[in-house]
């Protein structure tokens, strides 16, 4: 019975050291912040062999790696409170259900997590010096600048950077996920990310008036929303911690779709958010024809057209919904009037399916100007795309509330779809729109000469 007993016990020591081959992400204490962490960078190897289970990695212990392969560094930033991040297994994930690849977790969150900014700020270029170390390695096995990529988040965007140049921009790819702004904005290349810290380098800017960095930091730089206030983000303090850093984590959510959700964000190259608000960015590419960039995993499909413009940049901006998977549909609304005077006001559009599903845009950003047989093409973001529309609603205000003042008379409306432009154009005739009262009607196809 006794040795019985010491096999169970042996048994279960076995089983426990198992667990610990599993390492998992450092996770410290608010104590720890507030006393303040010394460096300390932990390198998690996952790949398609062990998904979720990672094998704890250093320059001297490969693992799994395999040097023929894809390898992608995650770097997160800042960590005030001690917590892993949320998102890395998910994002973790969903790497590695849209390639094999070797997917490197970079855990410096000794080093990372205090309460004083600027502290881990200073141990950037130290994290940057340790997977330089690393990726010497890999390339004396054999491995390619070609096929590093890192992701690199917050204060992990600049770590980043920082790699990239000691390789003198030969590594494959980096991808900036709102890189930090405070103490970086306004620093010189030598100090921050830069579109020459790699062979592409694409960034998400998602809060430039707080944590994030304001201006272009890449071959292409993303402005959802304008960069500014993230749709479904809490707008007041009262939304307590998520009014910090949910505009700033967004970032990270919106790369996360590209990755697993079953919508595909599209970006319009523009010198402003209003001017691709106001429609005028939605061709690309100098001949019209090249499609627009994706916003993500796969936004470097637009690294060969980049590389034929001088220089090689651009920005882009795009819009999107409050919740996952953040992705709106993009059509014109081209409106022809006759009043005789000119009306100035906004434009609400209902659609709605046959099966009774229904999708609304508000185009109210900024007056718009109705003259006299003049065409206006206005741009209307919707959160659902409705295949197969069977009425619409039209409702114009000039944002008068006392009672419907004023009449927009309709020559002709068309609603047209960008995502789907193989898809047949809805007309309307002869409509007259009372101000404030929405009106019904049942759209017809649009003859096929009409552009």
């Amino acid at each position: 019975m006794l040795r019985l007993y010491f096999l169970i016990s042996l048994m279960c020591l076995v089983r426990s050291d198992t667990d610990e081959t599993c390492p998992s992400f450092t996770k410290l204490s608010f104590h720890s912040a507030v006393v303040g962490t010394g460096l300390n960078v932990k390198l998690m190897l996952y790949t398609r062999e062990n998904p979720t289970c990672a094998q704890a990695i250093n320059s001297t212990v490969l693992g799994n790696l395999n040097v023929t392969k894809k390898t992608i560094f995650t770097v997160h930033g800042f960590r005030p409170t001690g917590s892993p991040p949320v998102w890395m297994e998910d994002l973790v994930e969903g790497l590695l259900s849209v390639d094999d690849m070797n997917v490197i977790v970079v855990d410096w969150n000794q080093g990372a997590t205090t309460v004083i900014y600027n502290h881990a700020s200073r141990k950037t270029r130290k994290v940057a010096i340790v997977l330089k170390e690393f990726i010497d390695q890999m390339l004396a096995e054999g491995a390619s600048l070609d096929d590093i990529y890192m992701i690199g988040v917050s204060l992990g965007a600049h770590v980043a950077g920082f790699v990239g140049k000691m390789y003198n921009g030969q590594l494959g790819r980096i991808t900036g996920l709102d890189p930090a702004g405070p103490l970086f904005n306004g620093r010189p290349p030598e100090d921050r990310l830069d579109p020459g810290d790699a062979q592409f380098v694409d960034v998400i800017h998602s809060d430039i008036d707080a944590l994030g960095y304001r201006e272009p930091l890449g071959n292409i730089d993303f402005y959802p929303n304008g960069g500014l206030d993230q749709p479904g983000c809490p707008k007041t303090i009262f939304g307590g911690m998520q009014y910090f850093k949910c505009d700033h984590q967004r970032s990270v959510y919106l790369y996360l779709s590209s990755l697993r959700e079953n919508c595909t964000i599209t970006a319009y190259p523009c010198d402003s958010y209003r001017d691709y608000r106001n429609g005028k960015c939605v061709n690309c590419g100098i001949s019209q024809t090249e499609s627009c960039p994706l916003l993500g995993y796969y936004a470097d499909n637009w690294k060969g057209y980049l590389r034929e413009r001088d220089p090689p940049m651009t920005k882009a901006f795009f819009d999107t919904a409050e919740e996952k998977p953040f992705c709106v549909y993009h059509y014109f609304v081209d409106i022809i009037t006759w009043n005789k005077n000119i009306r100035r006001g906004s434009i609400t559009i209902k659609l709605r399916d046959k099966a009774g599903n229904t999708t609304e845009s508000k185009i109210n950003h900024e007056p718009t100007t109705f003259q006299k047989y003049h065409q206006v093409s206005l741009l209307a973001r919707f959160n659902q795309d409705l295949d197969k529309v069977a009425a619409i609603s039209l409702v114009f205000s000039t944002g008068s509330v006392i009672g419907p003042r004023y009449k927009l008379r309709i020559l002709r409306m068309k609603l047209r779809s960008l995502a789907h432009p193989e898809r047949p154009q809805l007309c309307r005739y002869d409509l007259v729109l009372m101000e404030n009262v929405e009106t019904v009607f049942q759209p017809i196809l649009c003859p096929e000469l009409q552009m």
